[in-house]
């Protein structure tokens, strides 16, 4: 064989395995899921240490490996309907987490919308969240949409060094809210993750402000999305 027809053969077959490698590259990322864990600061894990390995979206990506990609998109003091306070709406967050085009979204918003000065009407809100299902729907990865009800709100858990209730947030508001999600999940015929009827016989997970959980919470709530996730 000529020096020519040598190199010539020698390229062809790099070519080849490295179109090879690409193809199989390519296969392989399509295989991961991506997840996008919509919600507010019990999604983010405010108040855990280490929230990177300690919030339930990481908690939730040791559970499912490395064929999952879960992403955080928790944003503090956020809400579902749009004439509150801080509409998750407007949080950069709500943009990421569409341009991430989710496989899968997990939206766990309702807390901070039990809020005394937050809470508008049933109406109201049934009507901001088939909004959002609606935005997440319209996405081209076309995703499938796992409704949470916000976790159960203890009051006695309140810090007694701190101002009574201190963020305002109604527990009675809080079980208003999850029957609702409860209700459009049942209305749209969207799965369903109870976190708050996971949580009512748990105020141990909530000990520093009744509202947000610990490290052992956080691991709670992902190991009921994992189990729903491989139902």
């Amino acid at each position: 064989m000529k020096l020519k027809t040598k190199l010539a053969f020698l390229f062809s077959a790099l070519i080849l395995c490295a179109l090879t490698a690409f193809l199989g590259l390519r296969c392989q990322r399509r295989q991961v899921t991506r997840i996008a864990c919509v919600g507010d600061s019990i999604t983010y894990g405010a108040g855990i240490s280490h929230i990177a390995k300690n919030s339930y979206p990481a908690r939730l990506q040791s559970l499912l490996g490395k064929h999952y990609q879960v992403k955080n998109y928790g944003a503090s003091g956020y809400t579902m309907q749009k004439a509150a306070d801080y509409p998750y709406w407007e949080h950069t967050n709500f943009q990421k987490s569409m341009d991430f085009q989710p496989d899968i979204v997990l939206l766990m918003l309702g807390t901070n919308d039990g809020k005394t000065h937050n809470w508008v009407s049933a109406e109201t809100f049934i009507s901001d969240y088939k909004d959002m299902i609606l935005r997440y729907q319209a996405l081209d990865s076309n995703p499938k949409i796992y409704l949470m009800t916000p976790a159960t709100v203890f009051p006695q858990n309140t810090d007694p060094e701190l101002p009574d209730n201190q963020y305002n947030i109604s527990s009675d508001n809080v079980e208003e809210i999850s029957q609702l999600i409860r209700n459009l999940a049942s209305e749209l015929d969207l799965p369903l993750i109870d976190i708050h009827e996971a949580t009512k016989d748990h105020p141990e997970f909530f000990p520093a402000d009744g509202v947000h959980p610990n490290a052992q919470g956080a691991a709670f709530i992902a190991r009921q999305v994992y189990e729903a996730l491989k139902d």
